[in-house]
């Protein structure tokens, strides 16, 4: 029987950092790469826990496809779905569910997935019905999480993105913004270009009010942190410039700041930001990022409750979680300067 011990020489780190990890430490700070290493070897090693040990004997092991929409590489460059993953596999690792990764990369799709030896998958990313094309036909057991291409079939897990946005932009315009600049990405999968419904909702709330300005609007096709930095140098060099910016996310939020500090742009005296996703850095960050506060790896965790669920009691009415999320306020945000 795997040890401890096992797993700390195999992951490259101290039986105390594995053994903090594997209980879910809440004090722990410790990298999400490491966190991720310690969890695959575990896996690897079919390491039980003590409470699992102790616990009622599992009567079926399930095996679990967990399809990604991004790489490896690219989870690292936006954390937002690594923290997702991680949290599935945390809660797979709990029930003892054996899990194959796939990723959606390139023109590949999924048509290869070896549906007849998995009992369930789990979809991380942006699909879209016409998506669905990639997934074996006829199979019910399909759990999406930040999407629904078919909440009649399928389960899924979302955040109520569009309560989301409107609270940062009534925050926003109660500090006295009326000139809001967007920053955000529309990315590209299997070639094919997919719109943010952020970005759809801040034209709409801002539009309903008569603060929109398309010119305020800068998207790209990627939401990593180059991004957000080439996007708000463009936002700037602009003849007239917002007093604060909404930004897609936390990754891209990286990047903006980098480019406002070049300029010798104060922030938030001159600019406002606001970001989304609350992903580990950003309280670190200067000065600390306003940001909406996403549960991502509860995200994960309630994937896998969902497809448990429907895989022991052989549901067939679908089910559709939405999670909350909270504006976490900062020094990045303030009223806009009359100078």
């Amino acid at each position: 029987m795997a040890t401890i011990k096992d797993i700390a020489q195999k992951a490259k780190v101290s039986i105390a950092t594995v053994s903090r990890v594997l209980n879910y430490d809440p004090g722990i700070s410790v990298a999400d790469e490491t966190r991720k290493r310690i969890f695959e070897v575990a896996q690897e090693l079919n390491y039980k826990t003590l409470r699992q040990r102790n616990g009622t004997v599992v009567k079926e092991r399930y095996k679990v496809g967990l399809v990604n929409w991004y790489s490896d590489q690219e989870e690292m460059l936006d954390p937002y779905y690594l923290a997702i993953r991680l949290g599935i596999e945390r809660e797979c690792f709990q029930r003892q569910i054996e899990l194959v990764k796939f990723f959606v990369h390139g023109n590949t799709g999924n048509k290869g997935l070896p549906c007849e030896s998995l009992d369930g998958i789990i979809a991380i990313g942006r699909f879209e019905k016409e998506d669905l094309d990639c997934f074996p036909e006829g199979f019910e057991n399909i759990v999406f999480v930040d999407s629904t291409p078919d909440d009649n079939r399928f389960d899924s897990v979302v955040i109520d993105l569009r309560k989301s946005v409107f609270e940062v932009l009534d925050y926003l315009v109660g500090l006295g913004h009326a000139a809001i600049g967007y920053i955000g990405g529309h990315n590209k999968v299997n070639d094919k270009r997919v719109r943010d419904e952020r970005e759809l909702v801040f034209m709409e709330w801002l539009s309903k009010r008569g603060l929109f300005h398309a010119e305020y609007v800068f998207t790209g096709d990627h939401l990593y942190s180059e991004d957000g930095y080439m996007l708000m140098k463009k936002a700037i060099s602009a003849p007239h410039r917002p007093t604060a910016f909404f930004i897609e996310n936390d990754s891209m939020a990286v990047g903006a700041l980098r480019a406002l500090h070049e300029a010798n742009l104060r922030v938030p005296q001159e600019v406002s930001i606001v970001g989304f996703n609350d992903i580990a850095i950003s309280e670190f960050l200067q000065p600390p990022l306003t940001t909406v506060k996403v549960h991502m790896e509860h995200m994960g965790e309630t994937a896998v409750e969902l497809l448990a669920d429907r895989m022991a009691h052989k549901r067939e009415i679908s089910k559709k979680i939405v999670l909350p999320t909270r504006l976490q306020l900062r020094a990045s945000s303030a009223m806009p300067s009359n100078g």
